[in-house]
């Protein structure tokens, strides 16, 4: 076991910032009343989220009484959905690489009736306008598509699906549209007027901030059923008593990913560059997934031939690296990622994709460290797969 260890796994949790510990450590020590107590300890509660209310809320340039606060991404996305399909069966409109979270109730609705549309990515791993268009029917009632993925990185169209819908709308048809950016908060810019969407979903773990916490952005006017009933909390769109610290580390995560969101996404954009240049130049057929414009500053998806993405990513841990595969292993089987599968490449090159993420506390000689282990282990690997093997008829024709 290496000695050095190395974090490239920000987009699925990133470890919470020090000044973020620091809020929350005060919170849970000196704001502990229920914030829907009346005396002082509970008013002093309210008042702490209320200040992490409107941080968050800044992020996104939205108004603070849009905010409605959760356990977190996937929290926020099934109230966003559930929240407006209550009644009649209708249509939905949605990508085919979006989280599970969003995909899960997606199905869920199809089984009570529901018409959904999946909006293919192509190579690039972006849905098209045209495609969208077509798919909207008198019938449809909700647009849901991510801002970025969290696999490969790629940035939606969200202001241009705005236009459409508001076109719509002018047109009299009611449609909703929500968009999950628990990736794209605090690493691209995000206005939610500019975007024109509905609903956005967010997490606080993906800033720097603790597990547990989220929020869904609510526009002034959309009237979403609560998800869960006992109490008026949260202008009566999630009942129970508030995570206050939990809260308040949300919020002055936010307040930080804003004042340094220049310098965070410049350096982690420099890494993944450099990053992605050492591999193209040392190790050789590799595959690099997604556009590679319209994409998140810190995220580099690649795909390694000739072998399983899973034992890549133990031989990295074991060297001290960590980073993560779409691959999910089930009962022992491996599965190809659907994200990358759905830009059109085999499951050889989906079941080897590792998605290496970065974030503010790596450096370069984090990448040269990592590069240095990924050659070696992609050799190693190579060496030993059955997949890098030439075929019986390739060795026959090679005699003759």
């Amino acid at each position: 076991m290496a000695n050095r260890r190395i974090y490239l796994d920000h987009s699925a949790t990133t470890p919470v910032d020090s000044r973020v510990a620091a809020v929350m450590t005060h919170a849970l020590t000196e704001t502990f009343g229920n914030a829907s107590s009346v005396h002082g300890f509970g008013q002093q509660a309210r008042a702490a989220v209320d200040r992490a209310r409107r941080e968050v809320a800044s992020l996104i340039d939205a108004r603070q009484n849009e905010i409605v606060f959760t356990s977190g991404g996937t929290e926020a996305n099934n109230l966003a959905l559930k929240g407006l399909s209550h009644g009649e069966a209708a249509h939905l409109i949605t990508s085919s690489i979006e989280h599970p979270s969003v995909r899960g109730v997606c199905e869920a609705l199809e089984q009570r009736g529901w018409d959904v549309t999946r909006l293919p990515v192509y190579e690039n791993g972006i849905v098209r306008i045209d495609d969208l268009k077509a798919a909207i029917t008198a019938r449809t009632l909700l647009i849901t598509i991510m801002a970025a993925n969290n696999e490969i990185g790629t940035l939606q169209p969200i202001a241009e699906i705005g236009k459409v819908v508001a076109a719509k709308r002018s047109d009299g048809q009611k449609i909703w549209f929500h968009t999950d950016a628990v990736q794209a908060a605090g690493r691209v810019p995000i206005n939610v007027d500019e975007l024109g969407c509905d609903l956005l979903s967010m997490s606080g773990h993906k800033l720097y901030a603790p597990k547990g916490v989220g929020a869904l952005f609510v526009r002034r006017g959309v009237r979403l059923q609560s998800q869960s009933v006992g109490g008026h909390q949260e202008r009566e769109r999630r009942a129970g008593t508030e995570n206050v610290p939990g809260i308040v580390a949300f919020g002055e995560a936010a307040r930080l990913a804003r004042k340094e969101f220049s310098e965070r996404n410049e350096h982690d954009k420099q890494l993944r560059d450099m990053f992605e240049h050492l591999v193209i130049e040392r190790i050789g057929d590799v595959v690099l997934n997604g556009d590679r414009q319209k994409r998140l500053p810190h995220l580099s998806n690649i795909s390694f031939r000739f072998i399983e993405g899973e034992g890549l990513l133990i031989n990295l841990d074991l060297q001290g690296v960590a980073v993560s595969t779409g691959s999910a292993c089930s009962s022992g089987t491996l599965e190809p990622s659907p994200v990358v599968r759905a830009l059109g490449h085999n499951d050889e090159l989906a079941r080897g994709s590792i998605r290496f993420s970065f974030g503010k506390d790596n450096s370069v000689d984090d990448v040269n460290y990592t590069v240095e282990a990924l050659t070696s282990a992609v050799q190693k690997l190579r060496e030993l797969s059955p997949l890098n093997k030439p075929s019986t008829l390739e060795l026959e024709t090679s005699r003759r």
